[in-house]
């Protein structure tokens, strides 16, 4: 018995095909301004800075 062949596609829109293509790759990030960082840098030694409740949570 020999295996069954996989499905071809015909692509019939080339140019909704190779946008589609773009898009693929495209990564949207969103930022909330509650997650900034709270801690301004001195150009000091010292403690670690403070990040709020909800960047640490995420």
């Amino acid at each position: 018995m020999s295996r069954p062949r996989p499905p071809t596609y015909k692509i019939k829109n080339w140019r909704a095909y190779n946008e589609a293509l773009k898009r693929r790759g495209s990564l949207t990030i969103w930022f909330d301004p509650e997650m900034t960082w709270e801690a301004r840098p001195t150009g000091k030694r010292g403690r670690q800075p403070t990040y709020s409740d909800a960047a640490i949570q995420t």
